[in-house]
């Protein structure tokens, strides 16, 4: 059965292009799929019918409520029993169109409704704090602007930021090429401010970065690597408290400030769709939430008669 995931996380990762994140994530619960049949009994995939999906749905659902255990025991949450349904669906989906397996039990399960969070944003202020330069200036903090500027000014995910590229760079034009998921390319302009940020880098900062053996990536490490993702993350989580920004600033709130103060300065929402790389106009919709919400607020505030 494990032989079977590997071939299904190949194909993810070589012909679809998924990001590795989601690849992980796909692995972690098949591989959890797998060994609870194995608890069953069940060696073989072709064994695997309808009511053993069900089953083990309904274990994990009963597993996610039980009482008395601690938040890091494993428990599924409401969202993770979503994305267990999705992998076993994607799975044999890929069995089924490569003719692996002689039926598709999967095919009936449906997907609950997801509970769409509002995302969280910085507001201008705390922007313009977070974008303040640090002193002194060194490689390291030439490198932290840069990051930020970039973030801001384009909403790049924290995977598309790591990996940019110096060719992925063009600065004299004011956008980047960026690599999203599903290996999709897209164009975002840049602004003055970033682009500023980023020549002052490359021609300061970078240079006392690279190593021998450093890749062609923009921002690098200390020691001349490129960032992992939790690594660059780490680092404007650092400026976001010398900031005295004092709420916990999440990975994607940069990429959600960009969309939000987009939309709020009059935006089309396609537009930002097409900024942020996302497949559907519906993931996009989300922000107009956000700017309604605000709205409502500002109309509490100042309203003579709220």
């Amino acid at each position: 059965m494990e032989n079977l995931v590997e071939d299904f996380l190949q194909y993810l990762r070589h012909e679809r292009g998924q990001a590795a994140h989601t690849q992980k994530t796909y692995a972690a619960l098949l591989g959890h799929f797998v060994r609870w049949a194995h608890g069953q009994g069940l060696h073989d995939w072709k064994s695997i019918e309808l009511p053993h999906l069900l089953a083990f749905l309904q274990a994990e659902s009963q597993r996610a409520t039980t009482p008395g255990k601690r938040p890091t025991s494993g428990r599924l949450s409401q969202e993770s029993l979503y994305l267990a349904i999705a992998a076993l669906r994607a799975f044999y989906r890929f069995t089924e169109s490569e003719g692996l397996l002689p039926q598709n039990p999967a095919e009936q399960l449906s997907l609950p409704r997801r509970w769409k969070r509002i995302p969280k944003s910085l507001s201008s202020d705390e922007i313009d704090s977070l974008l303040q330069p640090i002193q002194p200036i060194s490689p390291a903090t030439l490198c932290d602007q840069a990051i930020l500027e970039l973030a801001y000014a384009s909403g790049l995910r924290l995977a598309e930021l790591s990996q940019i590229r110096l060719e992925q760079l063009h600065l004299d034009a004011g956008f980047v090429t960026v690599l999203g998921k599903g290996n999709k390319e897209r164009v975002v302009p840049v602004g003055r401010q970033a682009v500023e940020a980023l020549r002052q880098y490359l021609q300061s900062g970078r240079p006392q970065l690279v190593r021998p053996r450093s890749p062609a990536n923009v921002f690098l490490t200390q020691r001349g690597t490129a960032f992992a993702t939790v690594t660059l993350w780490l680092r404007v989580k650092k400026r976001a408290r010398l900031a005295g920004i004092q709420h916990n600033v999440t990975p994607h709130m940069l990429r959600h400030s960009f969309a939000t103060h987009l939309l709020e300065h009059g935006a089309d929402l396609r537009v930002i769709q097409e900024l942020l790389g996302h497949a559907t106009i519906a993931t996009t919709e989300v922000y107009t939430h956000v700017t309604a919400s605000r709205l409502r607020n500002i109309h509490r505030r100042f309203h003579p008669r709220p």
